[in-house]
């Protein structure tokens, strides 16, 4: 074996290594959204928008939208589907009657209660934990890895889900 077949081989090495962790990384995030379904009944961005008019108390859909970085569009239709499920409530305001009001109901409430913290929310305490180097390393990282792939161009938001959100309205799994 000669220099280049070593170089090669190792280079095959850490090429594999990178997508099998890229792999993990999204296999990760798969099961954690569909276990959340299954506990919850929820997807990420339907408990996300849960816990912001949750935590909120009554709040527009533009005001959630803007807390959680989607967009207005994304939360009205997440929201209409909540409603029909009972999780939350719409009233105009009384003061603008072109302003629409969202706040949790009590079911909604009772299902924030039992939910289990979104994976985002492990992610980002033990990703602000590393050190400034560290955490600047990564996003350099990971941001040559969307250009590498060709990802430059996808809108995403900083939501931890697969798919795309506003398909991400899966029904709650029901007990055999």
């Amino acid at each position: 074996m000669n220099v280049n077949d070593v170089k090669q081989d190792l280079t095959r090495s850490i090429t594999d290594n990178v997508l099998i962790a890229i792999r993990k990384i999204i296999q990760s995030i798969d099961l954690n959204s569909r276990s959340l379904v299954k506990r919850v009944g929820l997807t990420g961005p339907q408990l996300v928008i849960l816990q912001e008019v949750g935590n909120s108390g009554e709040v527009s859909v533009g005001e959630v939208a803007r807390a959680i970085s989607l967009s207005q569009g994304t939360v009205t239709d997440i929201v209409e589907r909540m409603e029909k499920r009972g999780l939350v409530a719409r009233r105009r305001s009384d003061y603008d009657r072109r302003r629409v009001l969202v706040h949790a109901t009590e079911s909604g409430k009772q299902l924030l209660e039992k939910a289990a913290p979104l994976m985002q929310e492990s992610f980002v305490g033990q990703f602000n934990s590393l050190q400034d180097w560290e955490q600047a390393m990564i996003l350099s990282s990971l941001q040559r890895l969307v250009s590498i792939m060709g990802a430059k161009a996808i809108k995403a938001e900083p939501i931890l889900i697969t798919g795309l959100i506003e398909e991400s309205t899966v029904k709650p799994e029901t007990d055999k």
